[in-house]
């Protein structure tokens, strides 16, 4: 299953059940998800602890 095949199929769960507050949700976790990949032992890394 591809990625871009994923990202259709939760698309048209959204729209089919109405479920529109989980957007904010998914959102929220993707650009964390890429905050700490991207500064994954950099810097910043003591920065991060201190949001948990």
């Amino acid at each position: 299953m591809s990625k871009v095949s994923t990202l259709i199929e939760f698309w048209d769960f959204l729209k089919a059940r109405k479920k529109w507050w989980l957007t904010p949700i998914v959102i929220f976790l993707v650009l964390l998800g890429a905050l700490i990949f991207f500064t994954e032992g950099s810097a910043l890394a003591p920065f991060i602890y201190t949001l948990f």
